[in-house]
This record gives structure tokens, sequence and C-alpha cells, in this order.
């Protein structure tokens, strides 16, 4: 290609709900240039045929929407993006930016024995990245300039921070523990973060208290980022969760994104519509499934056990005394078990695809005493697929779906034999339910899946169409998008987007991955400045 690319015959959606007229995108290094009307290259007067400069190529978009390049505000992809089927799953949903170092946990900032446990622990969410063994989030970052075809974006993850200055201990921490934890997320921002994620139902996160998410989250509030955070609870428990999220913001002034919200939406929302209208900003991702996926230790296991310590937590399992207490917890998670289905089981992978009461048959054991054996066998690097409780109902999803705060993501988990398909859907679901069946115009979804993302990380360039731009742009085919990824083949593409660019470079050409690798590892923009890619 030659880095000047005529995109012909596009719809754009318009603020009022339409679409327009068939136009042409004139991109011209990597950014839309100029916007003409299709025919007519000076954007007046009667439709002509133009002619086409001779290092100019050509896409004809044949009236297909045109969007700004989909951002997944929640994945897991800081490992999985260098993998080919995760890549197409991406692109032929349009996702030209994803958002990682979620929960919590990832792989930096790290030392060595902080970045181990952080791929032990979330191996079964993160994976194993194919280059990074440890170091800064720039360091991180720079990995992903131009080796893959995507852009990627990505928070300081508090529980790395913390096990790197408390290791695995099960208490708050010390005012000089937490002033080192700053000064970890300082540096962690200067570095090209996007802001800071809170996994507070995971380890070592769990222990932490309100004042130290306070001092971290004045960090990032005065960079105007936002504190993303996995609350301490999700279903009966979002309300109280919120709650918590809101007394960090009212002290640390910081701008909350709340990940993944789903539950009894009327409630959750009277609480969110409440703080936005009380002066705080916070918004939330969601995604339109009914079911999670996690690690199995933290759908199972309470956090009395050292679970931020694999063979410590696995010693303590064999002990009896430990026996006792666990059977206590166990009965208060009968009406779990049946909703279990095992994603990733390294060394016993016959039983990924299958639900817990199955493989409990098939071991003869009780569920209880399944679930023990996986996670010893896995050394509790096991995942699984969960069906929520009834407060998470169609209903619920729609209705959080179609709010101002709400903005889009899959919360990809790439791993295992039977991983939920989200990641190959998500973005896909959303454009078929919200779009074509009429609750959302063109327009919205360019908001709900691009343009709010974008705005909430500082990815100031992207998440809209208009000169001076980046040119990541995804071409839809209006009658045709939706995912067709399911439970049973959940890592089956979507259809309806066959043609995506990312910075200007041809990406996905009829469907197909074209081997480019023009993404970056994004740094956030300054305050009404662009967006700056890492190198």
């Amino acid at each position: 290609m030659t880095g000047t690319i005529l995109v012909r015959g596009a719809r754009v959606p318009q603020r009022d709900g339409t679409l327009s007229e068939p136009v042409d995108l004139h991109v011209v290094r990597g950014r839309i240039e100029t916007i003409t009307r299709t025919g007519a290259p000076d954007g007046a007067g009667p439709a002509v045929e133009p002619g086409v400069e001779p290092d100019t190529d050509v896409l004809d978009a044949d009236g297909r929407v045109v969007l700004p390049g989909l951002v997944d505000a929640h994945t897991h992809a800081e490992a999985a993006v260098f993998e080919q089927d995760v890549q197409l799953a991406m692109l032929r949903q349009g996702i030209t930016t994803v958002v990682a170092g979620q929960d919590g946990v990832s792989f930096a900032p790290s030392d060595r024995a902080t970045y181990d446990w952080a791929s032990t622990y979330f191996a079964a969410i993160n994976g194993a990245h194919p280059t990074f063994g440890g170091g800064s989030v720039g360091d991180l970052l720079g990995t992903y300039h131009r080796t893959v075809p995507v852009n990627v974006a990505y928070l300081a993850p508090h529980g790395t921070l913390r096990y790197r200055v408390l290791g695995a201990a099960q208490r708050p921490a010390s005012d000089a523990e937490v002033a080192a934890m700053v000064g970890l997320l300082e540096r962690a921002m200067d570095d090209g973060a996007c802001g800071l994620s809170t996994g507070l139902e995971y380890v070592p996160a769990a222990y932490a208290d309100e004042r130290e998410l306070v001092a971290l989250a004045k960090v990032v509030a005065a960079r105007g980022l936002p504190h993303v955070s996995h609350m301490r609870g999700y279903e009966d428990k979002g309300v109280a969760a919120l709650d918590e999220l809101m007394r960090v913001a009212r002290a640390s002034d910081v701008a909350t994104h709340v990940s993944h919200l789903h539950g009894p939406a009327r409630e959750l929302l009277e609480h969110v519509g409440g703080a936005r209208a009380g002066g705080l900003d916070v918004t939330y991702d969601s995604y339109p499934y009914l079911r999670g996926c996690s690690i199995l230790s933290m759908v199972a296991l309470p956090t009395w056990l050292p679970l931020a310590d694999a063979s410590a937590t696995i010693e303590a399992l064999r002990d009896p005394a430990t026996a006792v207490r666990l059977g206590e917890h166990f009965a208060g998670l009968t009406d779990l078990w049946p909703r279990i289905t095992f994603a990733s089981v390294p060394g016993m992978e016959w039983a990924e695809g299958r639900t817990l009461p199955d493989v409990a048959a098939r071991l003869g054991r009780s569920a209880p005493d399944t679930v023990l054996e996986v996670l010893t066998v896995t050394e509790l690097r096991a995942s699984c697929v969960f069906a929520q409780p009834p407060t998470n109902s169609p209903e619920s999803v729609r209705t959080l779906a179609g709010h101002e705060a709400h903005l889009a993501g899959s919360d990809a988990i790439y791993w295992g034999g039977s991983p939920h398909p989200r990641g190959w859907g998500a973005f896909a679901r959303l454009l078929d339910e919200h779009v074509r069946r009429g609750s959302w115009s063109w327009w919205d979804a360019a908001e709900h899946l691009s343009a709010r993302a974008a705005r909430r990380f500082g990815l100031a360039d992207r998440g809209r169409i208009a000169p001076g731009a980046v040119a990541d742009l995804a071409f839809v085919d209006p009658g045709r998008v939706c995912d067709e990824a399911t439970y049973e083949a959940p890592r089956t593409p979507a259809v309806g987007v066959e043609d995506v660019l990312v910075g200007g470079v041809p990406v996905l050409a009829a469907g197909q991955l074209t081997g480019a690798t023009p993404g970056h590892g994004l740094r956030p923009a300054a305050a009404g400045s662009a967006a700056r890619p890492l190198g």
C-alpha cells in the first residue's frame, strides 16, 4: 500500500441518527485528510466520476457504514493479541484498539518475582506473553509497536503494584507501603498507562482498605485519567460495591469506571445516575451475555485462603482443618455448582466444555471435591464459564447497554479449550441487537462502541470520523453484521465486517488478515491533545 487511500462510497453516522449519503474519505499518512461527497471531489456540485491519483489505493465501501475503529474497553488481550485467531476475532467485529491491564492483575510494572506471580495467578485469564518477562509499563507497551494489527492501551494494575510491595500479604498496607505503591503508580503513569485498574474480588487487592484505594486514585485523578474497577461484588452485592467506589471517588476526585457491570439494572442505574447527578464522573462497561468467566479459585474459594500464593493454597487445601472451614463455605455455594462449565483445565483437558456436575459424575465425586481436584491438578490455573443468577436478566442486560454512561467491553478471555464466546462476538452482538433491532442509531453505536471509550481513556484522536482523526476505520454491512460464536463453538468469528483499517493501513480485507501490523502501544493524550503511539 502507498500510504494514501481513497475510501469510496461509505456512509457515515450522523449526530441526528441518520446516515450520510455516500462519501469518500481521503486518507493520507494514516489520518483522514478530507471527506467529500462521492463523485464530487470538491464536496459540491453535480456528481462526477472522480479521477484517482496514480499513487492512491482505492477501497470501495459500496455503501457500507463506516464506523470509527471500535474500542474494547475491557479485554484480557495483553498476550493473546499476538495470536492470529484472536486478531481475526477482534477485526471481524471492527475492533481496532483494546484496553488491557484489567482487574488489577497484569504483567507490568514488575520485577521478575512479580511477573512470575501475575503470570501464574492469571494464567487462565491473561495467558503468557511471548516476549515480555518483566519490566516497566513502557517496556510492555513497546512490545506492541508494529508487531500486531491493533492498538493496545494499558491500565496500571493495582494488584500487581501491591504484590511488588507487599507480596502475598493478607492485610491492609502500612502508610510506607502505600507510599511505595503510589511511587510505582506514578512511574507507570509516566510510562503511558491510561488509568488504574483494581480487582477487588481478586487477591491481593481484596485485602486493600479504602485508605489505600484513595491514595492511588488521587494519582490518576491528577492526570485526568480513570480508576477502573472490578468491584468487590456484583448482582446482590452490586449496590454496596458501587457505594464503596463512590466513596473513593468523592475522597480522591477521580473519574470512576466500573468493569463489566451486571445485575439488577434499575437499582444499579439509580446509584450510577445519583452519583452522576451529584457531580461524580461515573461510567461503566458491559457485555451482552448472561454468563461470566473467571478463574475457578476466585469463583469457588474464600479469600481467607492464601490465594496469592498457589503453592501455599494447595498445601492448605490438603489440611484437614481447612477442609472443615471449606465445608462451611461450600455449603453456601450449592446453587452455584450447576451453573459452572469448565473453560480451561490444564492437565484435565477432557473436562473443558463440560459442566461441573458432569465432571463430578465422571470422577465419582461431589461437586466441592471435584472443584478441589481441579484446582489441585491445575495448581489453581483453571477457569470456568458460569451462569449469573436471575438478577442478571436479558432485560437488565439491554437496559444497562442503553444508558448514557455505558460503553462496551467484551471482558474477553481467549485461553482454554472452551472459552467464553464474548471475545469473538460481543461487539457484533451489540450491533445486531441494538442497531439492527432499532434501539440504537448508527451514531449511538459509534458512541457506545468507540467514542466514549476513546474519551474515557484519553485516546483523543480516535473514536471519530473527521478530518485530522486517525484512520482507524471499520466497514460494516448493516444487513449482515452479527455474532456467530456460541458456548458450544466459541471460537467462531463474527460476520458483517470484511474490511478494517488501522492507522490507514488495511489489516482486514475481504474478511481475512492482511498480515500488516501497524498497531501501537498507545499512551493517553494530555488534555486537549492527540493520543500518542509509543515509539
